[in-house]
């Protein structure tokens, strides 16, 4: 018996083994290979000098890794942001969105060249335009539709059906000539992918690219079509952007097998239309949105490429440094954010030999384990503290259509219930922690469009509060799989509150003003 046993144990072991290998070489293990800065020829101490501009430029960064030679050499997450969350990717959801064209490319369900118009004919105009007539799939990849202004979130903010409505909206310029920023031509490119294969573009890219690369739990916002929106609303993991990002500095090449063809990555990458072709030299050499927009993605300086999104989402390729740099962020300049990549990461790339390396290392081991954004201000209690306990405000007519707010104090913990024209939303506020809950409430986002957020789950929220005097209370709600957060300072007056609202989004430049009374 006992044999037996330890026999049934090895083959145990044996299968748990070669399975593990097997998921390995199928790219199903979930995380690439860790190595050190020094280990592949980089500086500790000029890493280290990113987290300290970065401090000192007061930008909201919630992630970043630093892959090298296929290995993640530095990875750092803002509290209350961690590894196993998913991040609003805004724009970078765009190059997600051309690889799925790609891949439809490299299998023949379409080509560059086919004629936008021939895939919806249902939705055209009775009178089709010369230049609608000729705009093809390779326009909306390179932004060069010829609609100006871009009409992508005025039309989507007001039409059901955005298909009907890009067909309708004129194009002055002919397609391919001029460059003009068009989430919604983007959005037309998925959509197209999504009507040749008959599946969304997650189903479309699970089998082809995320479980290769081992990318799971991701999500897609949808239109009210049922497409996914493809210009915007992909939702992966840090470590995801940066796979995406390295299985292009590989040539489209992924733990041995060719995922997309090396062709089309060089196809993709390189530039097809300058953006602003009247700067000078000098101009253009210090501005990175301005070195070429290639398929859903932008040239940089320094030889480099990128799939960026709003707020400062970055998915940086550097061949001749044979490195890939995944950002998430909340920041009002990207071109700033970008300076402080080139000033303080490039010169980590041509490290020499440092004998002060290990106690470098060790401070930025130490840097990173201390990084966290700024809660709510203020004190963790007040006098008035007890009086607003149990206690509910109904709100006067307002733009949020906030109708009553309610406070239940206890502790360190303050919980509030918000009531909308969509529901009643608890939240949890902490003195000082971040108190972790969920909601249906939807938060700040640039593409309030019609049914934003559609196909996503609750967002994952923190709240923190803090009174910044003994009769105003601040609440700080992160909504830590976005970029953003919304404050709420209350003033109490007897048996009357003001709340001043603000959203991160909007960097504090508007703020809605509430009154309400017990």
């Amino acid at each position: 018996m006992k044999s037996a046993h330890k026999f049934h144990l090895v083959i145990i072991m044996c299968l748990f083994y070669f399975g593990a290998i097997l998921a390995q070489n199928n790219g199903l293990s979930t995380s690439l290979p860790r190595s050190t800065p020094e280990a592949e020829g980089m500086s500790s101490k000029e890493i280290l000098n990113f987290f300290d501009a970065a401090a000192k430029s007061n930008f909201d960064f919630h992630s970043i890794m630093i892959v090298r030679h296929g290995k993640v050499v530095t990875e750092a997450w803002w509290a209350p942001y961690r590894r196993d969350l998913k991040h609003t990717l805004y724009s970078c959801s765009k190059s997600f969105t051309a690889t799925a064209v790609g891949f439809a490319v490299q299998e023949g369900k379409l080509k560059l060249d086919d004629k936008v118009i021939s895939f919806f004919p249902e939705y055209l105009p009775k009178t089709v335009s010369p230049y609608l007539a000729e705009l093809t799939i390779k326009d909306l990849l390179s932004m060069t539709v010829g609609m100006d202004p871009d009409p992508s979130f005025s039309l989507a903010v007001t039409d059901d059906n955005w298909i009907k409505g890009f067909f309708n909206t004129p194009i002055i310029n002919k397609p391919g000539t001029v460059f003009l920023y068009n989430s919604l031509g983007t959005y037309m490119a998925g959509a197209i992918v999504q009507k040749v294969t008959g599946q969304s573009l997650i189903e479309y890219l699970k089998p082809r690219l995320f479980d290769p690369l081992g990318i799971e739990g991701m999500d897609w916002e949808k239109e009210l079509l049922g497409y996914n929106v493809g210009g915007w609303g992909l939702r992966v993991k840090t470590e995801d952007m940066a796979k995406f990002a390295l299985l292009f500095l590989q040539k489209g090449k992924w733990n041995g097998k060719q995922l997309i063809s090396e062709a089309w990555v060089d196809e993709a990458t390189s530039m097809k239309i300058l953006q602003s072709p009247t700067l000078t030299d000098a101009e253009r050499s210090k501005n990175d949105w301005a070195q070429g927009y290639c398929y859903q993605m932008w040239r940089s300086r320094h030889n480099s490429y990128r799939g960026d999104g709003a707020y400062g989402q970055l998915m940086l390729v550097l061949p001749e440094q044979d490195a890939v740099i995944a950002v998430t962020a909340e920041i009002s300049n990207m071109q700033a954010e970008l300076d402080l990549i080139w000033d303080n990461l490039l010169p980590a790339f041509g490290s020499k030999e440092d004998s002060n390396a290990s106690q470098a290392a060790s401070a930025l081991k130490h840097k990173i384990g201390e990084l966290e954004l700024k809660k709510a201000m203020g004190k963790s209690t007040s006098p008035l503290a007890t009086s607003i306990n149990n206690t509910c405000f109904k709100m006067h007519q307002n733009e949020l259509n906030l109708k009553s707010i309610e406070f239940e104090v206890e502790g360190g913990t303050i919980e509030t219930t918000l009531t909308t024209d969509k529901g009643k939303f608890e939240l949890n506020f902490g003195a000082g922690t971040w108190k972790k809950g969920t909601t249906k409430k939807l938060g700040p986002y640039l593409a309030r469009v019609k049914g934003y957020f559609q196909g996503l789950p609750s967002s994952k929220v923190v709240g923190t509060y803090g009174w910044l005097e003994d009769n105003t209370l601040q609440l700080q709600l992160r909504y830590i799989e976005s970029p953003h957060t919304e404050t709420y300072n209350c003033k109490f007056n007897g048996d009357k509150i003001t709340v001043e609202y603000a959203e991160s989004q909007n960097f504090g430049n508007k703020k809605t003003i509430i009154e309400g009374q017990k």
